[in-house]
């Protein structure tokens, strides 16, 4: 039932076997590269790191502070 799969697989997979290896012309993608995402790069050496000061952190969690109880209401399932 299923036997006519294989070999229209077969032929796909060789069609786009010729497609990757320039059998039907160049790819859209082989043509001249873009240099703008190369400007746009981040340079490590222009980073610099420093430490965040208390009024400009929003919601830093205090480790090893107390926890408040979750505001979750349950009660006993009837049996």
């Amino acid at each position: 039932m299923l036997r006519w799969v294989i070999p229209l697989l077969i032929l796909a997979n060789g069609a786009a076997a010729a497609a990757n290896l320039g059998v039907f012309g160049p790819t859209p993608a082989s043509g001249p590269r873009d240099s703008a995402p190369l400007a746009r790069q981040i340079h490590p050496e222009r980073l610099s790191v420093r430490p965040i000061v208390a009024s400009e952190s929003v919601d830093v969690p205090v480790v090893g502070g107390p926890v408040s109880d979750p505001a979750v209401q349950s009660t006993p399932l009837a049996q």
